[in-house]
């Protein structure tokens, strides 16, 4: 099956769009009693929608290069700042995982 090329970023611009990151679950309270919005899950959830958006922008602007109306500096610029973000997360994943490793060892 032979797609053109304008019909393939528009089906990818429209299936971008519909991709909601706000409805994502809420936890049932704030973890430990705080409920000023300073709560930790609030922090992760802020910086994980953060990253999110980061990454959205970067593929917006490749779109708009692709079909001429963006500069390639500005692409490349997001596009590094989007790998910077998600590296950033990794890191924290790992970080995290490797804590939560380690409280499993711990001796009862």
């Amino acid at each position: 099956m032979a797609m053109d090329f304008s019909t393939a970023v528009n089906a990818y611009r429209q299936a971008a769009k519909s991709i909601d990151m706000g409805n994502a679950p809420k936890p049932a309270g704030p973890i430990g009693g705080a409920d000023d919005g300073n709560s930790f899950v609030g922090m992760v959830t802020d910086s994980l929608k953060s990253a999110a958006h980061t990454g959205r922008e970067a593929e917006e602007l490749s779109l708009k290069q692709i079909s001429g109306e963006a500069d390639l500096k500005d692409v490349v610029t997001a596009v590094a700042n989007a790998e910077h973000t998600l590296e950033t997360v990794v890191a924290v994943r790992d970080k995290v995982l490797s804590a939560y490793q380690e409280i499993l060892r711990m001796p009862i």
